[in-house]
C-alpha cells in the first residue's frame, strides 16, 4: 500500500482519537491486540504520532511510499481519520510496538478493496532501526493470521514499487506471489514509477501454515 489512502489535505475533520486500548470481539470497535514473539500490535493512539513522526519521516522509509504527514498535528489527524474508517469497515491500521516497550515503532495498514473485504490490500511501514531484526516477520504474521481468521479476506494483494527491492523481499518471505507489473501506477515527486502487485491468497497461507512455515500463532486479548 505504497499509495498511503489517508490524505492529510483533505482530512478536514479534527476529531480526537481515544487513548484507550480497547479489547473487542468486533473490530470495528476496536481492534484486539495481537501478540508475537517479538512484537505486540495494537490499536493506534494519539500519543502515537510523536513516534511515528520521527521514525516514518526519514528518507529511507518514505521513499516508496505517498509523503507521509509532516508534523506531529497531522499524524495526530491521521490517527484520528484510521479510527474513524475502522468504525466504518473499510480500512484498519496497527501500530507495532516491540515486546516490553508500548512505543510504536511502525504500522500495518488493510483495507478493504470491493465492499465486503473479500479482496483487500495490505501495507506497512516500520522504522530503519528496526530493518533486520525479525520484527517485520513477527508482526507481518500476526497480520496475515488476523486478515485470514478474523476479517475473512480471501485474496490479499499488495503493491510495491518496482525499484523497492526491500519491500518485494519482505513480501516474498511471507509467501506473496508477484502477479504483475503496473506501470506508472504510482506517482512520486513528479515521477511516474512501475509497482509489482503482489497477491496473497488464505488458501496458500493455510497450506503454508500446515506444512511446517514457522508461523508465530495469534492471541488476542
Amino acid at each position: 500500500m505504497e499509495k498511503m489512502p489517508y490524505r492529510e489535505e483533505l482530512d478536514m475533520r479534527v476529531a480526537p482519537a481515544t487513548d484507550d486500548n480497547v479489547v473487542s470481539t468486533d473490530w470495528r470497535s476496536g481492534l484486539p491486540a495481537l501478540a508475537g514473539q517479538m512484537v505486540t500490535l495494537r490499536e493506534l493512539r494519539a500519543s502515537d504520532a510523536a513516534s511515528l513522526f520521527a521514525l516514518l519521516t526519514t528518507e529511507e522509509v518514505s521513499r516508496f511510499i505517498s509523503p507521509p504527514p509532516t508534523s506531529v498535528e497531522g499524524f495526530e489527524k491521521f490517527i484520528a481519520w484510521a479510527h474513524r474508517q475502522r468504525q466504518a469497515g473499510q480500512y484498519l491500521c496497527y501500530a507495532v510496538t516491540v515486546k516490553g516497550y508500548d512505543t510504536a515503532i511502525g504500522i500495518f495498514q488493510v483495507r478493504d478493496l470491493h465492499s465486503g473485504l473479500d479482496t483487500a490490500e495490505w501495507g506497512f511501514a516500520i522504522g530503519s532501526p528496526f530493518w533486520g531484526t525479525g520484527v517485520f516477520e513477527d508482526a507481518a504474521s500476526l497480520v496475515l493470521d488476523f486478515v485470514f481468521d478474523t476479517l475473512g479476506v480471501r485474496r490479499l494483494e499488495a503493491r510495491a514499487a518496482v525499484q523497492n527491492g526491500r519491500g518485494h523481499g519482505a513480501l516474498l518471505k511471507m509467501g506473496a506471489v508477484r502477479e504483475a507489473v503496473l506501470r506508472q501506477s504510482f506517482a512520486k515527486n513528479g515521477r511516474h514509477l512501475d509497482q509489482a502487485l503482489f497477491t496473497i491468497l488464505e488458501r496458500d497461507w493455510r497450506a503454508a501454515s500446515t506444512v511446517g512455515k514457522e508461523v508465530p500463532q495469534t492471541r488476542i486479548h
